[in-house]
């Protein structure tokens, strides 16, 4: 199976450096994820931050329990970083966070994760659900960040954020 690229687009009122440093405290990773992952951090505080930290999680997908390690690769402070899963559900995850200042004000963030499934062709027959999952997850992260910043609600009609080809 080749990886499958996931982009999500949020556009935020809030200045960059706002918006970064929200993504930046690891803790609010628990706020950003849905409930019905019952994620927890399992990191002891406190959290370290920065270019080469490790987190360990405990999430249940679809019922069933899981661990899974994240070491940031690369930090730029105010602009990105990446993380990527060296313990996990996936035969690889990697997610690049940009934050840019938005035309006319505000910040322009995007997130883009390759990731692919294990078990060669079981996993293809799953891609598709877990592509499903990865959608809803980013909706709701959306949905939290535009209350976390009390933005106005998206017009009708706003596409959804997308899978890349």
């Amino acid at each position: 199976m080749r990886d499958q690229v996931f982009r999500a687009i949020t556009h935020l009122s809030r200045p960059r450096t706002e918006v970064f440093a929200f993504f930046s405290d690891p803790a609010n990773l628990e706020r950003l994820t849905p409930p019905w992952l019952s994620f927890r951090i399992l990191t002891p505080e406190p959290l370290p931050r920065g270019e080469g930290a490790v987190y360990d999680y405990a999430l249940r997908l679809h019922g069933l329990p899981l661990r899974w390690r994240t070491l940031i690769l690369q930090w730029e402070e105010g602009h990105r970083f990446e993380d990527l899963q060296t313990r996990g559900p996936y035969a690889n995850w990697h997610h690049v966070h940009r934050f840019e200042d938005a035309p006319g004000g505000g910040t322009r963030m995007t997130d883009e994760v390759h990731w692919r499934l294990p078990f060669g062709w079981l996993g293809r027959l799953a891609a598709p659900l877990v592509a499903r999952d990865v959608r809803r997850i980013f909706t709701y992260r959306e949905e939290v960040l535009k209350g976390h910043f009390q933005e106005s609600t998206p017009p009708a009609g706003r596409p959804a954020p997308r899978m890349a080809p």
